[in-house]
């Protein structure tokens, strides 16, 4: 089957600064595919380069089997496209702004109208229908932003960084509105820096200075590190860091909450840990581990 998305070899300069650097993947339908990586980590150019914003220096990318070069307009035809500041119209309504990017999409009212009321019901803003765009929280705006994207019925839904700043609850209802969608049938393309929401995705490409470092399901990224993970609680993490720097075996060490995260190479033995005279215990990596694993080993 065809691809939802695809990109190959991307390539794209601002300037002396290589923001993408060949990156390519493949999304399947029905899938929700995440781009992770910190700000600047080219997740935004990338998203631009597969909807037409922006043109690649090298490179191609496709939406459902159609050139993104080639076929512009039937591209944008099957894609929502949601950007980080998305362009709501604070003056007006939330039925207001559906009517207006309705238009903008040329459905017709009959079509709109159910169509806007299930949105409405599925993100639970139909009781503020008629309230300003302008007062509305930061979630609800969010939420808005998605409805009046969806409104022409994409194939292909992309979202770059849909949830940041918004309050954890609002992010969590955000999530269960696209697992709903995905269910549906929709292919959703998302860029993140929250590694609790890159764990929701089928699969995920860690980004990294412009190119893609690891890509695979969040289980696989966890479990295929050739390293063993240890917790060790302690009072003090970042001074047992510090403490343990150095020590033969021990390949690298993450902060997690009150907790320190060592990673002991391959064949040794928990000894430096036991010496501590402190609790620990062997654990499953998390993706943030996997991402600083992979960080350190390209730069040391």
């Amino acid at each position: 089957m065809t691809p939802a998305v695809e990109a190959r070899n991307l390539r794209r300069r601002f300037g002396d600064v290589e923001a993408v650097r060949g990156v390519s993947f493949e999304v399947k339908r029905g899938e929700v595919f995440g781009l992770v990586g910190p700000d600047g980590a080219g997740k935004t150019t990338v998203l631009r380069l597969l909807c037409g914003v922006l043109d690649p220096d090298e490179g191609s990318a496709s939406v459902v089997g159609l050139g993104v070069a080639q076929h512009p307009a039937a591209v944008r035809d099957r894609i929502g496209y949601m950007a980080q500041k998305f362009g709501l119209y604070g003056d007006l309504s939330v039925e207001e702004n559906m009517d207006f990017y309705a238009d903008l999409f040329g459905l017709p009212a009959a079509e709109a109208k159910p169509l806007k009321q299930r949105l409405l019901e599925m993100t639970r803003m139909a009781p503020f229908a008629d309230r300003p765009a302008a007062k509305l929280s930061g979630g609800m705006k969010q939420k808005l932003s998605l409805m009046c994207t969806l409104l022409h019925k994409p194939e292909v839904l992309i979202l770059d960084e849909p949830t940041n700043g918004v309050d954890p609850l609002s992010r969590r209802d955000f999530w269960l509105i696209l697992e709903e969608l995905v269910r549906e049938g929709l292919t959703v393309l998302v860029a993140t820096a929250y590694l609790d929401e890159a764990e929701r995705c089928h699969r995920v490409a860690l980004l990294h200075e412009g190119k893609i470092i690891r890509l695979d399901s969040p289980a696989a990224l966890r479990d295929g590190l050739p390293e063993a993970c240890y917790a060790v609680e302690s009072q003090q993490p970042r001074s047992l860091q510090q403490q343990l720097a150095g020590t033969p075996g021990v390949a690298y060490m993450a902060l997690s909450g009150a907790k320190l995260h060592v990673f002991l190479r391959p064949g040794a033995d928990a000894a430096p840990l036991e010496s501590l005279g402190l609790p620990y215990a062997r654990v499953r990596p998390t993706l943030e581990d996997v991402f600083i694993n992979e960080i350190e080993r390209r730069t040391n």
